[in-house]
Parts: structure tokens; C-alpha cells; sequence
């Protein structure tokens, strides 16, 4: 618990001081506000899943009414750094895990990279006969045999993406031998059909009941659906349906203006 010097507690001393550094009158209240809470998380002094001075704090500690401090929490919320449990409070937001938009990534090195552990659930590996879509996709005729897998992809034990794909069999012939759980579908296509080019679509979706159980998310939760398809000299080799909790990952991308 914070201590009290006089009537006011360390924490709110505190949270003053913050407020009144970035004070500035062409600022609107709530604003600065959404700023000292921005502040102390880039800077480290609220860290993930800590909790907040709650609405009664920050009103008392800045002098501010209670609904300019609510909307600025709202909007914190919003933007996904902060979450709000009723009753309880706001806490620091996790960092979303995130993705490169431009450019196709080995999920794998992705959790690696953030210094995370990755594991993965194979759900099926077979051989299928190409719809009419999925055989137009790949260039291949209804009915001619297709590889796909569905794999279920983990972050520190939290499923972070359900990747369905389809495989032309004619570049990447022992697709079906490998175990997914040791290295990633993206890895060994990589290996035996080295990537020319990609496409991405991106949706907001929600997802089907059974996704819903295997991603461990709620109905109303929106999740992020990339659609990928993946080139080796000129050929499509494999089209994925790589689908995420809105609220565990994003995409990021930078551009230049010239």
C-alpha cells in the first residue's frame, strides 16, 4: 500500500508532479492525462499487468473531475494500453505480439525474437482433393490432390495463431512427413521452395465456434485473419489462412515518402 504523507498519499504526490511536468494550457485535461499514464509505462514505473491509481486517485491527486479522468482511461483502453475490469480497476495492458506487415516472418523466430517460448499443436496433416477455389489457387484442377495442415501456434503456453494451409504437392513432396512441432510449416517450405514473392489480405473477423475453443477467445472477441499466399520462382506453392486474437497480436509497418 502506498504510504500517507499528511492527507495525501505517496502515489498521489506523485501523480501530480507527473501531471504538472507535462502541464501545458494549449493541452486539454484529459489529454495530459492519457500522457502521464503513456509516460510511466514507456518509462518502466507501470509495467505489464500492474495496476492503475484508480478514478478516485487521479481526481484528488490532479484536481481534475471524474469525467475527464474516465475519458481518459476510456481512451487508453481503446487504444490498448490500458484494460479496465469492472468493479476492480485499470491495469497495464500485455504488449501485443506483432508482426511485420510487409514482409512474411517465421512465426517461430517471431516469439524467439521477443525472448518468448514458442511450441505448436499439429490439429491435421493429410491429403485432400483441391476444391474448385483452393485448386484455382494454386493452379491446379478440382480434384487434384492437395497437402494441407492445420497447426495451432503458442506463445508462452497462449495460442497466438491458428495456421490453415494448402500445399502444391509438386514443390514440396515430403510436406506430409514432417512434424510440425519441430519446425514450422513456413520453415521447411522455405527449405524446399525457397520464397520469391508473398500477398497479404487482412481482414477483422470473428471466428467460428471452433476456433473460438481452439484460440481460447470469447465469441464477441475480434481476431486479426491474414490470408497469405507464397511464390518460388513465379510458381504459387502454398496459400495459408493464418488467424489471431485481435487482443494478443498486430501488424506494424513504415514507409517512406520521397
Amino acid at each position: 500500500m502506498a504510504r500517507t504523507v499528511g492527507d495525501v498519499t505517496v502515489e498521489q504526490a506523485e501523480l501530480a508532479r507527473w501531471y504538472e511536468q507535462g502541464a501545458s494550457g494549449a493541452v486539454p485535461a484529459y489529454q495530459r492525462v492519457k500522457e502521464l499514464v503513456e509516460r510511466q509505462i514507456r518509462d518502466g514505473h507501470w509495467q505489464e499487468d500492474d495496476a492503475l491509481p484508480s478514478e478516485s486517485q487521479f481526481v484528488e491527486a490532479l484536481g481534475l473531475s471524474r469525467m475527464t479522468v474516465n475519458r481518459a482511461l476510456r481512451e487508453l483502453a481503446a487504444d490498448g494500453l490500458i484494460r479496465r475490469v469492472m468493479g476492480v480497476g485499470s491495469f497495464v495492458a500485455e504488449r501485443k505480439a506483432s508482426s511485420a506487415l510487409l514482409e512474411v516472418h517465421n512465426i517461430a523466430d517471431e516469439v524467439h525474437h521477443r525472448g518468448h517460448r514458442y511450441s505448436a499443436r499439429v490439429l491435421s496433416l493429410g491429403e485432400e482433393k483441391a476444391d474448385e477455389r483452393t485448386g484455382a489457387h494454386l493452379g491446379l484442377g478440382k480434384g487434384q490432390p492437395v497437402f494441407r495442415s492445420q497447426v495451432v501456434h503458442y506463445e508462452d503456453g497462449v495460442p497466438l495463431q491458428l495456421e490453415d494451409r494448402y500445399v502444391n504437392p509438386a514443390f514440396a513432396p515430403g510436406y506430409l512427413e514432417q512434424d510440425f512441432t519441430l519446425q514450422t510449416p513456413f520453415t521447411f517450405l522455405s527449405k524446399v521452395a525457397p520464397l520469391g514473392r508473398g500477398e497479404h489480405i487482412v481482414e477483422a473477423v470473428l471466428a467460428s465456434p471452433e476456433e473460438c475453443a481452439i484460440l481460447d477467445v470469447g465469441p464477441a472477441e475480434p481476431c486479426l485473419l491474414i490470408q497469405r499466399r507464397t511464390w518460388s520462382r513465379d510458381a504459387l506453392v502454398s496459400i495459408a489462412r493464418l488467424l489471431h486474437p485481435g487482443t494478443r497480436y498486430r501488424l506494424e509497418g513504415a514507409f517512406a515518402t520521397h
